[in-house]
């Protein structure tokens, strides 16, 4: 990490506890229209951005029929669970010894803006990085790299490496050629994430900080 001046962390199941929220909230919305999607498979697109979830767990049909349905009713549900979220433990020592070691602190999220500053009031997200991304900064979401994108240019960062929890967060950094670390905390598994591009992966945000003198040599 000593060759970067950027770190970008996801924030979603990186930071905060959400991904099963995220994935009981998109079952519901399915539900709502008679749709059963195994929860499983909600879990396996978890990490993308909402754009991508319908078509990839129940395809091109249904996300031209009712998309722009399930995503609102996707955002009801969620909305209902958003009490519930937590932050992981030691993030906020985790990111206050990275800055402290030099590197831009941004937050990598496509989440809607107060589901994101809700988020930051968890860890004090808000005092410890230079800047943070929403929904609103991006058209297209992981997979695409534009979030990490966007990321970067917002802190004018010459070049960053990622912390994520998902393969899609690998994948779109691959696309920037942005290196990263993997957290075992959205569910993947550690050989999913290295496939997908993580150099190393560590359990959890406190598990990182623990190794952070080996990562930043």
């Amino acid at each position: 990490m000593a060759d970067y001046d950027t770190a970008i962390f996801d924030v979603d199941g990186t930071l905060v506890d959400t991904n099963y929220h995220h994935a009981l909230a998109w079952f519901r919305a399915f539900r709502r229209h008679d749709l059963t999607v195994p929860i499983w498979r909600l879990h396996r697109a978890i990490g993308m951005g909402g754009d991508h979830v319908v078509p990839a767990v129940a395809g091109d049909d249904v996300e031209e029929r009712l998309g722009e349905q399930l995503r609102a009713d996707w955002s009801d549900e969620f909305d209902a669970l958003l009490g519930e979220v937590q932050p992981f433990d030691g993030v906020r020592e985790l990111l206050d010894d990275v800055r402290r070691r030099g590197f831009t602190l941004v937050l990598a999220s496509s989440g809607k803006a107060e589901h994101v500053d809700h988020y930051l009031s968890l860890f004090g997200g808000a005092e410890l990085a230079e800047a943070w991304t929403t929904s609103a900064d991006v058209e297209q979401t992981k997979p695409a790299p534009d979030l990490l994108q966007a990321a970067l240019e917002k802190v004018g960062g010459r070049s960053a490496v990622l912390v994520g929890d998902s393969v899609w967060d690998f994948r779109a950094g691959a696309r920037l050629g942005i290196p990263g670390y993997g957290l075992l905390t959205g569910g993947f598994s550690a050989g999913e994430l290295r496939e997908a591009g993580a150099a190393e992966v560590f359990e959890s945000p406190a598990q990182l900080h623990e190794h952070l003198d080996d990562v930043c040599r």
